[in-house]
């Protein structure tokens, strides 16, 4: 039987950059959640009652209903409330739902082979970075002329997509920083890294175990 409480159940892993996206959008919307940190090789049981699938973020609502895919908790956080206008702008929609589908696919793809080439086949992670980078010119594209996207601010998309660009950078920061050929992009990393939406989202917090008194997000 799925656990519900008063409030939401999110149950994230702070690293991941599905989780990462979630807890953003969580907080923008104001969304307070009882926030259970999980360690990926240890998955509380609770957690996989509620989700088989095994991954983050897991939000379970009150009235029992299971979110376990980071851009359905996105979507139902800020249709409930979205004072940073997060949402798409109608005009914005469809090349935001593309961008998003190549990042999450094909982009997301290449970024594993590259970043955790150790765990596949005859991998080789440098074409890999390549294939990836490839994709990053899509955004390097969108960018110009703009901080963000779609213009001035964050918007839905940045906040789904950066998670995984910063990936992309941990991999290999000295060349990100100093040789990956896509200045704006770069940029636009360097100003998600520092903004107040990302670094709150990114408190370290005790891996959670049944028992423990209940830790909230926002705090």
């Amino acid at each position: 039987m799925v656990e519900t409480a008063d409030i939401p159940i999110l149950y994230s892993f702070r690293r991941c950059p599905f989780a990462m996206r979630a807890r953003m959008a969580l907080r923008s919307a104001g969304q307070r959640c009882e926030l259970r940190e999980v360690l990926l090789r240890d998955k509380p049981e609770q957690m996989m009652e509620a989700s088989k699938k095994g991954t983050v973020p897991v939000l379970v609502l009150p009235d029992a209903r299971v979110l376990d895919e980071s851009l359905d908790v996105m979507g139902w956080a800020l249709a409930r409330n979205d004072p940073n206008a997060l949402l798409p702008a109608t005009q914005d929609r469809g090349e935001s739902d593309r961008l998003l589908a190549l990042i999450d696919g094909e982009f997301k793809f290449h970024l594993d082979r590259y970043k955790y080439a150790s765990r596949y086949e005859d991998c080789d992670a440098m074409e890999h970075r390549e294939v990836a980078l490839q994709i990053l010119r899509h955004l390097e594209i969108q960018l110009q002329g703009k901080n963000w996207l779609f213009g001035d601010h964050p918007r839905f998309a940045d906040i789904a997509i950066l998670p995984f660009v910063r990936q992309y950078r941990i991999a290999d920061q000295f060349w990100f920083d100093n040789e990956m050929p896509l200045p704006t992009v770069r940029q636009w990393l360097h100003r998600f890294l520092v903004a107040d939406f990302f670094t709150a989202v990114m408190e370290k917090r005790k891996p959670w175990q049944a028992g423990d008194q209940p830790s909230y997000f926002p705090a």
